[in-house]
């Protein structure tokens, strides 16, 4: 059993995958093998991919799996699995909190006094009181949901299909959505990036918040119409309809300087950095898939047209 991975400290992730599955050869995509059996990678170049076409099988080294699915290299009718929580969700959790108090605990206002040497205290609004928005309901998503349902605020999640989430009220298909935006402060994009969720945070969606609700976007960064984005927030010296945003994925990666966004005094920008994989969980799950691939036990796989 031969297997390749690609991904940035690839040495570390071929150590960490040779002592799990001693029996395989472990390479890395800088060296010169061939019948490879299975690739694990992280956004490949489409060379890598043609070059490696007749593999068994693909695991993608995160959760987001729309860069892999987009690749013109992809070979076709192979099996790819992606990293299902692997430890991801807790630190997404830690993000998510964050920007939650951030807005609830009003640091956004305290920095801007902080600027103009102002002292006034802002009265806190309850955690009851601050109902929370999750888009997406998958592992990472419901991850999340529990945790801040834990912490005391109202959860809702939505997702397309009907599920069920203990301590969260689940919402589904487009009369959830707008159920779920009427009753939220914060809303958060979890959701995998699919032709059907490219811009679902747009004109309409922000419309339909609260006045003076905020926006957490640490998913994937097409599922926000930035230009609508900029347009709810308005203007430098004047508040719009969208109190704030703390924005972590983009289109384009990395953002570009000369984004509005960027110098936007109510908008918050972290480079992608909300959920890193961590790498002994996740080869945990990496060898587990393939030992499963290898005895012909099922295994639970992308959809390429869902996106997930």
């Amino acid at each position: 059993m031969r297997i390749l991975v690609h991904i940035d400290d690839a040495h570390l992730w071929r150590e960490a995958l040779s002592n799990r599955l001693p029996k395989a050869e472990v390479f890395t995509s800088d060296q010169d093998a061939e019948n490879i059996d299975y690739l694990a990678v992280w956004k490949p170049p489409a060379t890598l991919l043609e070059r490696h076409a007749n593999i068994k099988g693909i695991v993608n080294l995160g959760a987001g799996v729309d860069a892999l699915l987009n690749n013109p290299g992809l070979p076709k009718d192979v099996p790819i699995v992606k990293l299902r929580d692997a430890g991801m969700g807790d630190y997404m959790a830690d993000y998510v909190r964050y920007g939650v108090l951030h807005f609830q605990r009003d640091f956004d206002r305290y920095l801007r006094q902080e600027a103009d040497a102002q002292w006034r205290e802002i009265p806190i609004v309850a955690k009851r009181d601050w109902g929370v928005g999750i888009l997406g309901l998958g592992a990472i998503g419901t991850h999340v949901a529990q945790a801040l349902a834990k912490d005391g605020f109202p959860v809702h999640g939505w997702s397309r299909s009907p599920k069920r989430v203990e301590g969260v009220t689940c919402h589904h298909g487009d009369p959830g959505l707008n159920e779920l935006l009427g009753q939220v402060r914060t809303l958060v994009t979890l959701l995998p990036d699919t032709t059907s969720t490219r811009h679902i945070v747009n004109a309409d969606t922000l419309a339909a918040l609260p006045d003076g609700a905020t926006l957490i976007n640490p998913g994937r960064g097409p599922l926000v119409d930035e230009a609508a984005l900029l347009e709810a927030l308005g203007s430098e010296k004047e508040e719009g309809r969208l109190r704030g945003a703390l924005l972590d994925a983009f289109p384009e990666e990395p953002l570009a300087a000369d984004s509005p966004l960027w110098t936007h005094p109510r908008v918050r920008i972290t480079p992608h950095m909300a959920a890193p994989t961590p790498l002994e969980e996740a080869a945990d799950q990496v060898a587990e898939t393939i030992r499963a691939w290898e005895a012909g036990d099922p295994v639970t796989t992308v959809d390429p047209k869902a996106g997930y």
